[in-house]
């Protein structure tokens, strides 16, 4: 029997488009004789529907359509099965079950633990990390901070609240200075390259810091850091089973890799994974990058410590930062549900799409075994000792 698999993607998130884009892809590469493809698109609206069509990319060149003729549903649990239930009116119907959600999400709104949340709180099986990993994974703030406290190098920056410039506008730009220009500006919740701007002259923070917040409320700074030279190493597993991907080093004509780069010059195409042997330039990265062996090993132990400390699971993309002249690494930020979930890392290793996809549901349905055996709740029930009468708030014992 195939197992179903929930392909989640979309959302309201200004990373929509790009979702659907990897989605597609990994529905194509998905072992179809082992599994049975269930597409999941989340609309603009929050609106989910199901429907075949899905999984090809001319479905969405007509959205409008698209909500036309697709049901619209909700998932949910009934009679210990995971359901597509049909919306309509005051009947709803049942489609079908799934075993397994792949959520594909990219972005604030699903890929931050939103997503994540409400499929701990069905029960469900899932791949990637928890909402707590996907929460810290999305905030590149708070996940420098994390990193920080375990002793993994990170890049010098100052953070802030669109109500912090609105009041301390001198201080924080004063702050800012102190890093030294130019400096990257970046919305701090977004992926994908969105909002994030080079400032190279004091003269122009102020309008990349709007730019910023016309995207997100909390914005980080970062230095640039000399000599740079920028590679990705992706990751999947969990905290027990990690394995890392070759180093790829980022290829672009700007000052850092744009959304364009990523998504609208051939990175998402169909079949690129037939490029992937030796040494290639696709979807903005060369791959393997050439590093000295030493800072090699180095990003491939902090990738997978940063994967470990950030409580992630399922495939990962770590950015790196390094110092050509110093050899000094940096961690940048994970992307935990990275663009075509980063394949191409893991092809000229070995480890084809297809391949990468199983192992992950396959260690998605072991962890969801291991941790069903665990205790969640007790059979006693502490509301039978309680009389309902006043002031039993201050004479419970818990």
């Amino acid at each position: 029997m195939k197992i179903k698999v929930g392909v989640i993607f979309g959302g309201d998130s200004v990373e929509h488009e790009v979702s659907i884009i990897t989605a597609v892809q990994a529905m194509e590469y998905l072992n179809k004789k082992k599994y049975e493809v269930v597409p999941i698109y989340i609309d603009k609206e929050r609106n989910w529907y199901t429907g075949s069509s899905l999984m090809e990319m001319e479905t969405y060149k007509d959205m409008e359509s698209l909500k036309n003729t697709l049901p619209r549903i909700t998932l949910t649990k009934k009679d210990n099965e995971f359901v597509l239930m049909k919306l309509k009116g005051l009947f709803n119907k049942v489609l079908g079950t799934i075993d397994v959600a792949f959520p594909i999400v990219h972005g604030k709104g699903v890929e931050d633990g939103s997503l994540a949340g409400y499929l701990d709180t069905l029960g469900i099986p899932y791949i990637g990390s928890d909402m707590l990993g996907a929460s810290v994974g999305q905030d590149k703030v708070i996940q420098k901070q994390v990193m920080q406290m375990e002793g993994i190098p990170v890049a010098n920056y100052v953070w802030f609240y669109e109500s912090d410039y609105a009041t301390k506008k001198e201080e924080i730009l004063a702050k800012i200075n102190k890093l030294g220009y130019p400096v990257i500006v970046k919305p701090a919740r977004l992926g994908s390259s969105i909002g994030i701007n080079f400032v190279k002259k004091a003269r122009d923070i102020e309008s990349a810091l709007e730019e910023a917040f016309s995207y997100d409320e909390k914005v980080i700074v970062e230095e640039t850091i000399e000599n740079l030279l920028e590679v990705d190493c992706a990751v999947y597993g969990n905290h027990e089973i990690m394995e890392t991907s070759l180093i790829g080093e980022m290829i672009t004509n700007n000052e850092f890799l744009t959304f364009e780069d990523k998504y609208l010059n051939g990175g998402g195409k169909k079949g690129s994974s037939k490029k992937m042997s030796g040494s290639v330039s696709t979807s903005g990265f060369q791959i393997p990058a050439k590093l000295d062996k030493k800072v090699e090993e180095e990003i491939y132990e902090l990738s997978k410590k940063a994967f470990r400390v950030l409580n992630l699971k399922g495939i990962t993309r770590f950015d790196f930062l390094i110092n050509k002249e110093t050899k000094q690494v940096y961690v940048n930020e994970p992307n935990t549900i990275p663009g075509c979930l980063a394949f191409f890392f893991f092809t000229p290793k070995g480890i084809s799409y297809e391949k990468l996809l199983d192992t992950v549901i396959t260690l998605t349905i072991k962890d969801f075994k291991v941790n069903k055996k665990k205790i969640s709740s007790f059979e006693s029930n502490v509301l039978s000792t309680y009389n309902g009468s006043k002031g039993a708030k201050g004479k419970m014992s818990l």
